[in-house]
């Protein structure tokens, strides 16, 4: 049975006093909850990671990173590798997200590197995926998304794809507050999982958790997470009060 995930994406968002604000009282609600069915994910900015690591670990609370350099290390100003993410504490990595493409001009064969990178230090990638408004409106969003998949995860062995996690993120829907509908979301999702099914094989394909990344809150959460291929969520703006991230965790 494949995972249950809900990953928190703060983004640039909150100094280290407010992170561990919010990490803790995300922990504090967890706790009383006794949620366990759900992977939790908190991915705050670089500099939390050791302090909430250490919050997080006591209560079987993953960590993840924002991003991580295509190479091991060496002469890079200002980045951050897998290796040294490995060091903190830090277990899954988020690779290719839009804002990433958008701001950052990474292109499907950096995301390749990034991808083989993460695995060889044994960070299980987030892989973002999604299409624009103009390529929904062109209805071409599906061979978008699989160019995308086939273009930075398919040099990958079996064995490495099924330690992959992958996010639908329709851009469209990011940051607007406009959302896939259930329909939309599955019917991505189904073709995903189809692609992989055709390349890895039906038992990698079943085990892999696909998450939707679009705008997911705690009022659309649970019809999203009801759809069959729905595995979660990689939760952006609504990861940033407890209340409502905790609501979304408990969606399932």
């Amino acid at each position: 049975m494949r995972p249950k995930i809900v990953a928190a994406n703060w983004k640039m968002n909150k100094d280290l006093s407010e992170g561990i604000q919010l990490a803790s009282e995300v922990i504090r609600r967890i706790q009383k909850a006794k949620k366990r069915s759900v992977q939790v994910v908190l991915i705050p900015p670089f500099i939390h990671l050791t302090t909430i690591n250490r919050l997080a670990e006591r209560e079987n609370i993953y960590v993840g990173a924002q991003n991580c350099h295509e190479q091991a290390l060496g002469a890079f100003t200002g980045e951050i590798s897998a290796l040294m993410l490995r060091s903190v504490g830090v277990t899954f990595v988020i690779i290719g997200h839009s804002e990433r493409r958008q701001y950052f001009k990474e292109d499907d064969t950096l995301l390749a590197k990034k991808i083989s990178i993460a695995l060889k230090h044994d960070l299980q990638p987030i892989f973002c995926c999604g299409e624009s408004l103009q390529i929904r409106e062109e209805e071409k969003p599906i061979a978008f998304v699989k160019k995308q998949l086939s273009a930075s995860l398919f040099h990958l062995s079996q064995q490495e794809m099924s330690k992959v996690a992958i996010a639908y993120e329709p851009v469209w829907a990011i940051g607007t507050g406009k959302t896939a509908t259930p329909e939309q979301a599955q019917i991505m999702h189904e073709a995903i999982r189809m692609q992989i099914r055709e390349k890895y094989g039906k038992e990698t394909a079943d085990n892999i958790p696909i998450l939707y990344g679009g705008s997911c809150n705690e009022q659309n959460a649970k019809k999203l997470f009801a759809c069959p291929d729905v595995d979660g969520g990689l939760i952006g703006g609504a990861s940033l009060q407890a209340a409502s991230f905790i609501s979304i965790v408990n969606s399932f």
